[in-house]
C-alpha cells in the first residue's frame, strides 16, 4: 500500500466510474472505492434514458440540453449493446401545452444537438396511427413522435468500471471511505472492507468526491472543507407493470401539474412507468416508492390509456434519490439537472466534489472534472478527449449489428433459445462468447438458476463484474429479478455463498487489456 495514486475517487456510481475510466486511459494511476455495489445508489434507479431532456427546454437549460443531445449519439455508438434508439410518442393534450409550442420544442430538440443517426420528429394522426390505439378513444387526435435512447443504466456503470480496471484502475466495491485527511499535500483515505471489517489507508495526490446523495457525508469525514454548495435530494420513483401494448414505441405524457411521465416498453414483457419528483429528507439508502407515488403514476397514465393502470397491476417498484445541486428552485421538478463542481485545495491538495449530473452527460462530466484537476495530475495531457471514440467492453460493433450478433450466437451455440441469445447479446455485446466459452450444450453452462441464468454467467459476473450477491446479479447486472421467484433468487444466493469467497476481487482480465 506504499503507492501514491494520482487520483482517488469515492463513489462507484456513473460519475465516479466515468472519471476513473477517463483518468486511467490518460495514464493516471487511479483508486476507486464504493461502499456498496457499483451503481447501487442513484445510478441504477433512473428512468433508463439517454436523452436530451425535452422538458428542460422549458427552464431555458439550452446548454444542458444541447450537451445531452450530442452525448446521446456518442454513447449509443460506444455502447450499442446496452443503448438502443427509442421513438417517443407525445400526444397533444388540449388544455395543457399548445401544439405549436410542442412542435417548436421538438424542432429545437431535432436541431441543436447535431443529430446525425437518429430519425427526426414526425407529426402523428393518433386516430389512424397504431400508436393511438392504446389511448382513450377520441380524446387525443394529434401527436408527435421523436427520438431518444434507452439505456441499461447499471450495466453502463459496470462496463465503465470494467474498462477503467482494464486500463489499470484499482476498483474496490463494498469498501467504505471512513476518513479522509491531508498531510504534506497528499490525501490519505482510510477505507474499510465491509465484509471483513479490515481497514487500510491509501494515498493520492488528488481526490474526487463522487458520493452522490452522500456527497456531504464524505466531506464530513474529515476533509477539513466546509462545503459551500448544497445538495438537494429529490426522490424519483418508478413502477413496472405487465406489457401494456404491442407496439415498440414509448410515450411521454404531460400532467396537469406540469410534470411529465414516461411509459416505456421494458424487458420484452413489461412496461416501465416513471418518474415522480419530490424532495426527499432522510437516509438515501432507505428510499422506497410510496403508496401515494404509485397511485400518482397509475392515475397519470390512466388519463391517457384506454385500459387504466391500477396499483394492484404493479409487479415491481423502485426509487432513487437524485443528488441535485440546490439552486434554490421552489419545486423539485424545476431544480437544475446540470452538474456543479466544487474544487477545494485545503493544504494544497485538490478535492473535487460533484453535485448533480445525469446519466446522459456522465462522460462529459468526467472530461470536465479532469480538466479541472489537470494542474495537479501528472498525465493530464495524455490522450485528451479519448472516451468519445473508444467503445465500452462488448460495444465494438456497429449500432445496427445487435440482431446480427444474436443470429451469430444462435449459429455458434444452437442450444440457446432466441430469447437467451438476444439477452446475452444486449447485455455483453461482443463479449457474449466470453460468457458462453466453449459450451457445446446447455448442460455445459452448469447449474440453471431459472430465466436463462446459468452458472457459467454467474461465474463470469463474479470474476469480471464485481458481483457478490444475488441482488447484484438479478437487479443490477441483469433485470432477471422480474422473472425469477423469491425462492430462485434465494437459491442463487445460497449457491454464491457456497462457491464464492467474498474476498476475491476482479482484477485485470486474463490476457490483460481487452
Amino acid at each position: 500500500m506504499g503507492q501514491v495514486f494520482d487520483l482517488a475517487i469515492i463513489g462507484g456510481g456513473v460519475n465516479g466510474c466515468g472519471i476513473a475510466r477517463d483518468a486511467a486511459g490518460r495514464g493516471n494511476s487511479v483508486f476507486l472505492c464504493e461502499m456498496n455495489d457499483l451503481a447501487s445508489g442513484t445510478s441504477s434507479w433512473s428512468t433508463k434514458l439517454v436523452h436530451g431532456g425535452l422538458r428542460y427546454l422549458e427552464y431555458y437549460e439550452f446548454r444542458l440540453v444541447r450537451e445531452a443531445l450530442i452525448e446521446r449519439e456518442i454513447l449509443w455508438q460506444i455502447a450499442p449493446h446496452i443503448i438502443r434508439p427509442l421513438r417517443f410518442v407525445l400526444p397533444h393534450h388540449a388544455g395543457l401545452r399548445p401544439a405549436w409550442l410542442l412542435r417548436l420544442g421538438l424542432f429545437m430538440y431535432d436541431h441543436i444537438g447535431g443529430r446525425k443517426l437518429l430519425p427526426p420528429t414526425r407529426t402523428l394522426d393518433l386516430a389512424r396511427d397504431e400508436v393511438g390505439q392504446p389511448l382513450v378513444p377520441g380524446r387525443y387526435t394529434k401527436g408527435f413522435e421523436y427520438s431518444d435512447c434507452f439505456v441499461d443504466d447499471a450495466r453502463l456503470v459496470v462496463l465503465t468500471a470494467r474498462d477503467a480496471a482494464n486500463r489499470g484502475a484499482d476498483i474496490r466495491t463494498r469498501t467504505r471511505a471512513v476518513q479522509i485527511r491531508q498531510a504534506d499535500q497528499i490525501w490519505h483515505v482510510t477505507v474499510e472492507d465491509k465484509s471483513s471489517g479490515e481497514r487500510s489507508t491509501i494515498s493520492a495526490r488528488a481526490l474526487v468526491n463522487a458520493g452522490g446523495p452522500w456527497v456531504e457525508d464524505v466531506l464530513a469525514s474529515g476533509a477539513g472543507v466546509n462545503a459551500r454548495a448544497k445538495v438537494r435530494l429529490v426522490q424519483g420513483s418508478h413502477i413496472v407493470v405487465r406489457k401494456l401494448y404491442a407496439h415498440d414505441r414509448a410515450y411521454m405524457f404531460q400532467n396537469s401539474d406540469g410534470r411529465i411521465v414516461f411509459v416505456i416498453p421494458y424487458q420484452d414483457d413489461f412496461t416501465l412507468i416513471g418518474t415522480t419528483d419530490r424532495d426527499y429528507d432522510g437516509d438515501p439508502a432507505q428510499v422506497k416508492a410510496s403508496a401515494e407515488e404509485i397511485k400518482y403514476l397509475c392515475d397519470s397514465v390512466s388519463e391517457y390509456l384506454a385500459k387504466p393502470v391500477r396499483p394492484p397491476d404493479v409487479v415491481w417498484t423502485y426509487a432513487g434519490v437524485r443528488p441535485l445541486y440546490d439552486d434554490g428552485a421552489s419545486e423539485a421538478k424545476a431544480a437544475t439537472r446540470d452538474y456543479v463542481f466544487e474544487l477545494d485545495t485545503p493544504g494544497g491538495a485538490p478535492l473535487l466534489s460533484i453535485y448533480g449530473g445525469k446519466i446522459t452527460t456522465y462522460r462529459r462530466l468526467a472530461e470536465e472534472a479532469l480538466e479541472r484537476l489537470s494542474p495537479y495530475l501528472r498525465s493530464a495531457k495524455a490522450r485528451e478527449g479519448w472516451t468519445a471514440r473508444s467503445p465500452l467492453p462488448g460495444g465494438d460493433l456497429d449500432v445496427s449489428a445487435i440482431a446480427a450478433l444474436t443470429a451469430e450466437l444462435l449459429r455458434q451455440y444452437p442450444f440457446l433459445s432466441p430469447a437467451h441469445a438476444g439477452r446475452l447479446a444486449h447485455a455483453y455485446g461482443t463479449r457474449a462468447n466470453k460468457v458462453l466459452g466453449n459450451a457445446k450444450s446447455f448442460a455445459d453452462l452448469g447449474q440453471s438458476f431459472g430465466a436463462t441464468l446459468t452458472e457459467r454467467e454467474v461465474r463470469y459476473l463474479i470474476a469480471n463484474e464485481w458481483a457478490c450477491t444475488a441482488d447484484d446479479i438479478v437487479w443490477r447486472r441483469s433485470k432477471l429479478g422480474l422473472r425469477l421467484s423469491a425462492a430462485e433468487i434465494a437459491a442463487l444466493d445460497d449457491w454464491i455463498s457456497a462457491h464464492h469467497d467474498a474476498s476475491e476481487r476482479p482484477l485485470l482480465e486474463a490476457g490483460g487489456r481487452t
